[in-house]
């Protein structure tokens, strides 16, 4: 059996990049259940239920933040983070459809530049994923 010890020994340190993926962890699942509707039409479209859904999201970020920031549970928690990362995926690429088609109806600058930040956003998390990690001691 492992020793209390030994697991934090093996502990990866508070990053600064993991503290950072805690403090968006908390601040998105914070605005997750006090303003629900704001994710609502990210939840793709084939899922049920999906304000349970956001709660649920929610939730499950501001684990991963309370986890990320303790050195027991930082290494479960980067892979919880990890994996919560993976699983939001498709919230933002719906988000990302639902921005393209409004830019399409409105033709406004502004729709459009909506549109690109969603698009830009994509790749961005995979440097989130790599932190979360790291976090785990990948």
């Amino acid at each position: 059996m492992t020793s209390l010890r030994a697991v934090r020994d093996t502990t990866p340190p508070l990053s600064k990049d993991v503290a950072g993926l805690a403090a968006l962890f908390l601040t998105s699942g914070v605005t997750h259940l006090t303003k629900p509707e704001v994710f609502e039409p990210l939840v793709p479209n084939s899922l049920p239920r999906r304000r349970e859904l956001v709660y649920a999201s929610g939730v499950a970020e501001l684990v991963c933040a309370a986890g990320l920031l303790h050195p027991r549970t930082r290494r479960l928690a980067g892979w919880g983070s990890a994996a919560l990362l993976v699983a939001i995926l498709p919230g933002n690429v719906q988000m990302s459809v639902n921005h393209g088609k409004r830019a399409q109806r409105r033709q406004t600058t502004g729709a459009r530049a909506m549109f690109a930040g969603t698009v830009a956003r994509l790749p961005l998390q995979l440097p989130l994923i790599r932190t979360a990690l790291r976090a785990a001691g990948r």
